[in-house]
């Protein structure tokens, strides 16, 4: 085709007016195609045989393809395989995928081929029509934009569909969930620097043992989410590495050499992120390990964060029978029969949420394990989970956030009488006067329910002693309260 040849790009809009079905074409032969659509004989046929339950394909993978067509477009056309005319048109609609703009179009189940195949045809079959339309063509024809021959060129759907699935993972991860938790984090640290004197009682075996305060308590909770975030980040590396290039079997048959390092590269100038090229094909798409890594490390997120919830409801229960340590927001009634009931919902959600994403993990490993030969072929369910993994946890880690964590007060009268009560800062004596001395002083105080003060001084211990070694802030610091020499 000459440049007198090439068609005028019409400025037409992204909806289509027909009514009815037009006629398209795969390998197996014709079938109707909605004509409202772009999606052509492959898509359609999926929608037949896949019906299955409500689970779409999650439309972060399709943004994904967005790049990976757009990239070999680009690439393609530098080596003078592509007219450079048609890979233009690929690019224009490859954006309008990314941006969302076509998301309606991408209509096929997670239950499909194992491989991916049919969400790769869907993608290819969009940006074929799509660019037909927007140089007047004919749907449907394939001409003058081949889903095959142009959208697909170098490409395989065994390559190309995990490649999706790493640059989803990694957009997802990098835009919701880490910022997500950066924010959470900062809000705790917050917290744990606003209450770092506040005195308390420590539990162990959730029984009483001896005193922290508020701040070092949290000082934890900061700590476990720093720590799972790192341990995140670093596993996270490990999906840069993109399977493109390996086309069927890792092989690169059809692909000319250096394609999958050229549009990895090509990708990362898209993205703004260091992906390239795996080294070794065969295990970028025999296997889905950097995916299940992935996962457990989205799955370990889940400790600290189950921890954090529980003990914030724990510490919240009450308000006049439990420990009502801390005063949670009341966001909104808590019962339908209870009037002023008010529950730590957002803690539950948490716990709730933490237990999906455990479920989904278990099914991502299972799957991940499933590799057989030359190609794992139960990528939809890895990545479906994934992402819902990470979607579900970025929000509820928003929502822990701003309408538990940032509103959570502490009850200063319940904080000093359950100090006033403990009878574990006879821990402190224990260096002074023994340890078998002081635990006699303990069980007196229980046997008798006296204060720990009076079991003491009832025992022998000199109330100047006392009062000099029992300083609950000291126990807290134990550097501060200097050495005693044993009596």
């Amino acid at each position: 085709m000459t440049t007198h040849d090439i068609p005028q790009v019409k400025d037409l809009p992204i909806g289509l007016t027909a009514t009815g079905t037009r006629a398209e074409t795969d390998s197996i032969g014709e079938i109707e195609v909605p004509a409202d659509r772009y999606w052509g004989a492959q898509t359609q046929r999926s929608l037949i045989h896949f019906d299955i339950g409500h689970d779409r394909m999650p439309k972060e993978i399709y943004h994904a393809y967005g790049y990976i067509k757009k990239a070999a477009a680009i690439v393609n056309a530098a080596a003078g395989r592509l007219p450079r005319w048609k890979a233009d048109l690929i690019a224009r609609v490859a954006d309008e995928v990314i941006r969302g703009d076509l998301d309606e179009e991408f209509p096929l189940y997670v239950w499909q081929t194992g491989s991916g195949t049919q969400s790769n045809m869907n993608v290819n079959e969009v940006i074929s029509n799509r660019a037909i339309q927007l140089v007047d063509g004919r749907l449907g024809t394939k001409d003058p934009v081949h889903p095959n021959d142009h959208v697909n060129m170098g490409q395989s759907s065994n390559d190309t569909f995990v490649t999706a699935m790493h640059i989803a993972t990694v957009e997802m991860i990098e835009t919701r969930l880490l910022p997500a938790l950066d924010r959470l984090r900062q809000a705790a640290h917050a917290k744990s620097r606003e209450w770092e004197h506040v005195v308390k009682i420590g539990r162990t075996h959730l029984e009483d043992a001896t005193p922290l305060t508020v701040g070092q308590e949290w000082s934890g909770y900061v700590a476990q989410l720093t720590d799972a975030t790192e341990h995140l980040r670093m596993v996270e590396r490990e999906l840069y590495r993109l399977a493109i290039g390996g086309t069927a079997v890792g092989t690169g048959l059809n692909a000319p050499p250096g394609f999958g390092d050229e549009v990895a590269a090509r990708i990362a100038d898209l993205t703004g992120r260091p992906f390239t090229s795996a080294p070794n094909k065969f295990a970028a798409q025999a296997s889905c390990d950097a995916l299940v890594r992935t996962s457990a490390a989205i799955r370990a997120l889940t400790a600290p964060l189950f921890k954090f919830a529980n003990d914030l409801r724990w510490l919240a229960s009450g308000p006049r029978t439990g420990l009502s340590e801390l005063i949670l927001p009341s966001n909104e009634p808590g019962s339908s029969i209870m009037p002023g009931k008010v529950n730590p919902t957002q803690a539950e959600a948490m716990l709730m949420v933490a237990i999906q994403v455990i479920g989904n993990d278990t099914a991502v490993s299972i799957a991940g394990g499933e590799g057989n030969f030359e190609l794992n072929a139960f990528r939809p369910v890895v990545i479906n989970n994934i992402l819902h993994s990470v979607r579900i946890l970025s929000d509820m880690i928003e929502h822990f956030r701003v309408y538990l964590v940032e509103g959570a007060r502490l009850n200063p009268e319940r904080l000093t009488a359950n100090l006033d009560r403990s009878i574990m800062m006879v821990t402190a004596l224990s260096p002074v006067i023994g340890y078998d001395k002081a635990a006699q002083i303990a069980h007196r105080a229980l046997d008798e329910d006296l204060s720990l003060k009076d079991a003491a001084l009832k025992s022998g211990v000199s109330r100047e002693l006392y009062e000099r070694v029992v300083v609950p802030e000291n126990l807290t610091r134990p550097g501060v309260a200097g050495t005693e020499n044993k009596k």
